[in-house]
């Protein structure tokens, strides 16, 4: 048996929208007003603290403290309007659909917070498509880290190294590497032309392809 874990925010769903929501309204709660726009999405995708760092930056008002003070404030905000703004990406359930006819375990591997993620994947009312979930907080440690990929694929019944990872960053490269299992990176997200560069064993342009790309990287039997 093998899996295909996901990342979550970038990968599977465009969640940038909620998350710049709830960094502006943080820093609309300092007095600077709506700092981060759609052009920010890639940074929204690399999360709250990354948010909080680049806005303050591109202020001239950065302060770890603040950084620190507001962060807790942030996945409050992001909590209380996690989905409004948030879709899965064209064909990405469809394509889960074939994998498992096919025999593929599926799961999620996320550096977004455990809770979050249950509460952002049971507001989209996929969850039950996924038998795993491994966030932020699940372990210790947490992405390049494997060991939350190597949890992710343990939950299904699968062996930790029997997995395929598919994500949208250096984060998720480094940790298949360092799991020593094969990645595909999507090429359709705010950080597309990046992708390349990372040499991944896959690329994926569409959610479409995504079976026979896992076929050839992750063959059953």
């Amino acid at each position: 048996m093998a899996a295909v874990i996901f990342d979550l925010d970038g990968t599977l769903a465009d969640t940038s929208g909620d998350l710049l929501a709830a960094a502006n309204y943080c820093f609309r709660d300092m007095g600077l007003g709506d700092v981060l726009g759609p052009e920010d999405a890639g940074v929204a995708l690399r999360g709250g603290r990354m948010m909080l760092r680049t806005g303050l930056t591109r202020m001239d008002r950065m302060d770890d403290a603040m950084v620190d003070r507001y962060y807790p404030v942030l996945l409050d905000a992001y909590a209380a309007d996690i989905s409004s703004r948030t879709t899965l990406y064209p064909g990405v359930m469809a394509s889960i659909a074939v994998l498992q006819d096919h025999g593929y375990a599926i799961g999620i591997c996320t550096n977004k917070p455990e809770g979050l993620a249950e509460q952002l994947m049971q507001d989209l009312g996929v969850r039950d498509a996924f038998g795993s979930l491994v966030g932020a907080d699940t372990l210790p440690v947490r992405k390049p880290d494997p060991e939350p990929l190597f949890e992710a694929t343990r939950r299904l019944g699968v062996d930790p190294h029997a997995c395929v990872l598919v994500g949208d960053s250096d984060t998720d490269r480094n940790t298949a590497r360092a799991a020593g299992v094969p990645s595909i990176l999507v090429t359709f997200g705010p950080s597309a032309e990046d992708m390349a560069a990372l040499e991944p064993e896959a690329l994926l342009d569409n959610f479409a392809a995504l079976p026979a790309v896992v076929a050839a990287l992750r063959p059953l039997g």
